[in-house]
């Protein structure tokens, strides 16, 4: 009998209306873990080549990890991936919450879902049965009345719902899956996929939690963390949120603002962590602020989740639909040069509600201000509605039209590459996005390494998808024990981008493709700053499933991740040309502490060249070659891009 899992995984083709259970042997899960990893294997193997991301031949994988629902911190994530229909490429997305440990306790490792319905369908997973049952009664609807509707439908209230909103429905191209009414995989457009799917949620219930194979050490090691969390470095995210970090970026000049244009805001103050907690989070008014406004994901003691509530003003909040993090507060904040927090926490419950990316629909809005100040997009485009920066009125009454995909929302709905394309007039050239998916709210021009990761990172631009590069500057003091586990022993340079700091873009994008692949969070497990470093990681992995994994392990399983979505990317015919950065990132940033700084393409070329060789790739495409593919066990993965 394995540990920490079930040996099931749930293939469900649409168009035929059948269910089946794979079971892979435990060899299958040591290989891939879970997660990314797994999910875009079955991905490669099953969507044709050059295959429409709305169509039906495109496949929808949902993996949680071997350690999936272990009682212990981080250990509820699941990893959505298809063929993406913002990207082309790859489309990779992480969530939290409890729906990943309930599928687990459902008795499913994940789901492959194949074809389109004839119908619009939502999936039932409880004790390891699985059937499909019409949604016809729930389309249209927007995500905190079908997860009410649904578990009144199924008489539990603890049941748990994955679903699409209108957004998904209607095929925006950043449209998200939201569970919880609050927690996303944002990213990629995992949502436009269900939705082309016919299929509107699923919904999970269980009881059969596997065995772990060392319970005595796993729960010395949630004791650990428990005990060591008022101390450590993510307390502040206790407190604060993600959000805490908001000033810190002012500060640095890293603050994205009016589109890019600048690294620091005016009103920064207004839209920080710090304000958000004295003013709407849940119970501020009465002080209780630390019970009522936060919320958490399975066994979490990190409880970093926000939950906001305003009942008076223009701008309502329910507390059922959370609260704005830190790249929400950025992107409806800085970004549109809207300092109206109550505005921003709106537009985040209307993006839960129909199921929209925030990274990507505030940063959408933001070049569409951009171009309306560059009068690139008149009042005629917009249907009359004014863009001037800080104008919060029309960026919320947008969010909603782009939801419902009507007006100029439809325009908007593609992202902002695509719009551009539509615009023209000079437009293009205010986008900020990687392979079109629009740039999350940390600045190269500041961290140098992650522009490169930007750049190379096979769905997009992410800012989750390595580690930043202050912990290898000026925090390398208080994290060196921790990065010499993965191999970094010297500090390096503040904004410098040489052969080591691409070497560490490298292994920590590694690092994070194996916490992808395991599902498991990466404010908890990580390289550096995190509750647990490295070691604890494969602990915890070796507690729960008896194997001797080890960290060299680990990160052997997450460049086998990136090789694989760089496999997948390869075939759908990208390559170097690919890894790119916007334009608008030569020009240099006005004000602060990054006056004046840029990131030219010369500077990514250079570090291209290096991260490819590092890497095992071909230079000249930026591929993997079969030589490494082949080390990594996936001779297959060769064939199949050959």
């Amino acid at each position: 009998m394995p540990y920490g899992f079930h040996g099931k995984i749930l293939h469900v083709d649409l168009s035929a209306g059948t269910l089946e259970i794979e079971e892979p042997a435990e060899e299958f899960y040591r290989f891939y873990l879970g997660g990314s990893a797994m999910a875009t294997q079955y991905v490669l193997k099953n969507t044709p080549a050059h295959a429409d991301p709305l169509g039906p031949e495109n496949t929808l994988a949902l993996m949680v990890g071997v350690v999936t629902g272990a009682a212990i911190s981080g250990n509820s994530r699941a990893t959505a991936c298809a063929k993406s229909p913002l990207t082309g490429a790859i489309g990779d997305a992480q969530s939290g919450g409890f729906w990943p440990a309930e599928l687990k306790f459902a008795g499913f490792d994940g789901i492959v879902v194949y074809g389109r319905s004839p119908k619009p369908v939502y999936l039932w997973l409880h004790d390891g049965q699985a059937e499909l049952r019409d949604a016809a009664h729930l389309w249209g609807r927007l995500t905190g009345d079908v997860e009410d509707t649904l578990k009144a439908e199924l008489d539990d209230n603890k049941i748990e719902v994955l679903q699409i909103g209108p957004a998904g429905e209607k095929g925006v191209r950043y449209a998200s899956l939201i569970s919880m009414k609050n927690r996303a995989n944002g990213r990629t457009g995992m949502g436009a996929v269900m939705g082309s799917k016919n299929l509107k949620a699923i919904a999970v219930r269980g009881k059969q939690k596997p065995a772990v194979a060392d319970p005595k050490a796993l729960k010395e090691l949630a004791r650990w963390g428990a005990k060591n969390f008022p101390d450590s470095n993510v307390a502040g995210m206790g407190k604060y949120g993600t959000a805490e970090v908001l000033m810190g970026q002012q500060k640095s000049g890293g603050l994205p603002t009016k589109n890019w244009s600048s690294g620091v805001f005016d009103g920064a103050e207004a839209i920080s962590g710090e304000t958000m907690y004295d003013t709407i989070l849940r119970g501020a008014d009465e002080g209780k602020q630390d019970r009522l406004g936060r919320d958490t994901c399975y066994a979490c003691t990190v409880r970093c989740k926000r939950v906001v509530q305003i009942t008076e003003g223009p701008f309502p909040a329910e507390h059922e639909y959370g609260g704005p993090e830190y790249e929400t507060l950025a992107t409806f904040g800085s970004y549109c040069g809207v300092s109206n927090l109550p505005a921003i926490a709106h537009a985040n419950q209307l993006c839960n509600q129909y199921g929209l990316d925030t990274i990507s629909c505030g940063a959408t809005l933001a070049w569409a201000f951009n171009a309306y100040e560059e009068e690139m997009i008149t009042l005629a485009d917009t249907g009359g509605i004014p863009l001037n920066w800080g104008n919060a009125d029309s960026m919320i009454k947008l969010v909603e039209m782009i939801g419902k995909r009507e007006g100029f929302g439809d325009v908007l709905a593609e992202g902002s590459a695509r719009a551009a394309g539509r615009i023209g007039r000079g437009s293009e050239a205010l986008v900020v996005a990687a392979k079109k998916q629009e740039f999350p709210a940390h600045m190269p021009q500041v961290k140098r390494s992650l522009g490169l990761i930007y750049a190379v990172n096979p769905y997009g631009a992410d800012h989750q998808s390595s580690e930043h590069d202050g912990t290898l500057e000026g925090g390398f003091k208080w994290y060196k024990d921790r990065l010499a586990q993965i191999g970094f022993t010297e500090q390096q340079e503040k904004y410098s981008l040489g052969d080591e700091k691409v070497r560490f873009a490298m292994a920590t994008e590694h690092t994070y493709s194996a916490l992808n692949s395991a599902s498991v969070c990466q404010f908890v497990f990580g390289p550096s700053w995190h509750l647990y470093d490295m070691e604890q990681f494969a602990a915890t992995v070796r507690a729960v499933t008896g194997w001797d994994m080890t960290v060299d392990e680990l990160q052997t399983i997450g460049e086998r991740s990136v090789n694989l979505q760089r496999a997948f990317n390869a075939r759908e015919g990208l390559t170097r040309d690919d890894d790119t950065l916007p334009k608008k990132l030569s020009k240099a940033l006005k004000g602060g502490r990054s006056d004046g700084f840029n990131f030219t393409p010369e500077q990514l070329e250079t570090a291209k060249d290096a991260y490819y060789a590092h890497s095992g790739w071909d230079a000249a495409t930026g591929n993997p070659t079969r030589a490494k593919l082949s080390e990594l066990g996936l001779d297959w993965v060769a064939d199949a891009i050959e």
